[in-house]
């Protein structure tokens, strides 16, 4: 089945329900009557039935200060500076890069609101299927459910990550106030679901894109295992290899021949993505990635019908440890001169050096530091990407294994796994692809210290000795830019101890590992308590 005609028949009721929402003059009594006595949905309007549920998962992830910015602002990988036309945001982004955020400032709060936004239309929908509102065949309905509450457990594992005990609501109808959970209690929830629902999902691929199949929920599992020892204080990493295997033995995905085939404007069609968050330029808004690190004059560079804002790039000491011999350092991240489409003649030329974060006075020369590029701008590109976010991909699920091997003390098997995903970005140096147990339980080759204006760094700590150092450097390498590294650093004990670039350890470093609960929230129901040290 054609992927892309999946892809646009999800964006396409993505749309309309957007649209229904949107309705304000709607006479509820004959909407009800309608849907009960003359709608009879089957199987093939699932994807219209479902798509509210989706819906918020694309401003969650690249809305403004939501789930990407959250994961990589304030990270080692990518920084917002000031720049000559802007940026500041009255410190905002050098908050994050800090770690100086409060519970009554706006950074944490789009990817709260979206992520509840999903678990009520999940409620709702749910509730609709088992009162027979939404009246389904016994089978259909069933499995309607499991895929509900799958995508909801997504919604709940992103809260769990970002702000840890959060209230747990499964009642369409209960209007009270919510109970705040812990997050153990959080965390056995999302389990529990994923474990209930997976015995219904679908084990289909193309027809269950951008929608949680038994893969994706696998998937997810797997990830939750993963930071099951900063969640709980109990690892799982036997839990994750279980999960991990299911999905390899399945062989329902493949790494993609090229690195950069996985983040094209029609990366519907990889055979590497899981589970993906759709976008469209026109039917599904919202990944604006390019308009934030572009300099405005690349709009000349790919033609562009918009004019980018030129803010975040990446942070310099995090280039410096690519091997030269990487595609993935050129496939991430634009760098050096850029010609203009159309007379090619140079335009900017990208250098990889910042002075500062912002703040003392410093700003950052427009064509000061490398933008990310690893979700391709086709010519003439509007302010809006075609592309999808690969939530889940297989690189992914190799990765989690072989750290979970790693781990466990089976470094050479992780090895093999890791030099498998290296292949395809070394192919013209292919030794320089394989890697050895030995070498993912060295420290990180990250310059971690203090960046002076001039380039230079006070290697106050460095990375030698980060446990499994190496191998943190490898998920950089692979994942840079997709969300991915906020929640590794953590993992790895670097987000709460190590100096980059203008950061340094935050006075209460390890309450910075969860975002507080947003203030707005705290303000309307008294049943909750803001997490510790804010």
């Amino acid at each position: 089945m054609n992927t892309k005609i999946m892809k646009t028949g999800v964006l396409i009721a993505l749309l309309l329900a957007g649209g229904l929402n949107s309705c304000t003059n709607l006479d509820e009594k004959v909407y009800s009557e309608v849907l009960e006595r003359n709608f009879q949905p089957t199987e093939r309007d699932l994807p219209y039935i479902l798509a509210p549920v989706y819906a918020p998962f694309r401003t969650l992830m690249f809305g403004w200060q939501g789930y990407f910015d959250l994961q990589e602002e304030s990270a080692d990988v990518i920084i917002t500076p000031v720049r000559p036309n802007g940026w500041d945001d009255g410190g905002t982004y050098r908050r994050m890069h800090q770690h100086n955020w409060t519970s009554e400032q706006w950074q944490p709060t789009n990817t709260w609101n979206q992520a509840y936004s999903a678990i009520s239309r999940a409620n709702r929908v749910i509730m609709q299927i088992e009162d027979g509102a939404l009246p389904l065949p016994e089978e259909v309905g069933r499995n309607a459910i499991a895929e509900l509450r799958a995508a909801r457990a997504l919604a709940y594992y992103l809260l769990l990550d970002n702000h840890g005990n959060v209230p747990i609501v499964t009642d369409y109808r209960d209007d009270s106030l919510p109970e705040q959970r812990t997050r153990q209690e959080v965390y056995d929830f999302v389990i529990k679901e994923l474990t209930e629902a997976l015995p219904l999902l679908s084990e289909e691929v193309a027809p269950m894109y951008g929608r949680m199949n038994r893969w994706a929920a696998k998937a997810l599992l797997a990830k939750i295992y993963l930071n099951a020892g900063v969640y709980t204080g109990t690892p799982q990493w036997h839990k994750v290899i279980e999960e991990t295997d299911d999905i390899i033995a399945s062989e329902a995905y493949s790494l993609d021949l090229n690195y950069s085939d996985v983040f094209t404007y029609t990366n519907e069609n990889s055979g590497e993505i899981i589970f993906a968050v759709p976008y469209d330029e026109v039917y599904g808004t919202g990944s604006q990635i390019h308009m934030k690190t572009l300099d405005p004059l690349s709009r000349l560079v790919y033609a562009m019908a918009a004019g980018p804002w030129g803010g975040n790039c990446a942070v310099p000491q995090f280039i410096d440890t690519y091997d030269p011999d990487d595609s993935r350092l050129y496939d991430t991240w634009i760098q050096g001169p850029q010609y203009h489409a159309n007379t090619g003649a140079e335009v900017i030329n990208y250098v990889k050096h910042v002075p500062g974060i912002g703040g003392d006075g410093t700003v950052a020369p427009s064509n000061a530091g490398f933008r990310i590029g690893k979700y391709e701008i086709k010519k003439g590109a509007t302010g809006n990407l075609d592309n999808d976010y690969p939530m889940f991909r297989f690189a992914d699920i190799l990765m989690m294994k072989a750290e979970a091997l790693l781990r466990t003390g089976n470094a050479d098997a992780a090895a093999g796994l890791v030099t498998q995903v290296r292949q395809r970005a070394f192919k013209d140096n292919p030794e320089k692809a394989t890697v050895t147990g030995a070498q993912l339980e060295q420290g990180s080759g990250y310059n971690y210290g203090w960046q002076d204006k001039d380039g230079s760094v006070d290697a106050v700590n460095g990375g030698a000795d980060i446990q499994h150092g190496r191998f943190l450097d490898e998920l950089g390498w692979e994942f840079a830019a997709e969300a991915h590294r906020r929640q590794d650093l953590i993992r790895f004990g670097v987000f709460q101890t190590k100096t980059w670039f203008n950061h340094r350890p935050h006075a209460q470093a390890q309450t910075r590992t969860l975002f507080p609960i947003p203030f707005a929230e705290l303000t309307k129901n008294p049943n909750l308590t803001q997490n510790t040290g804010y």
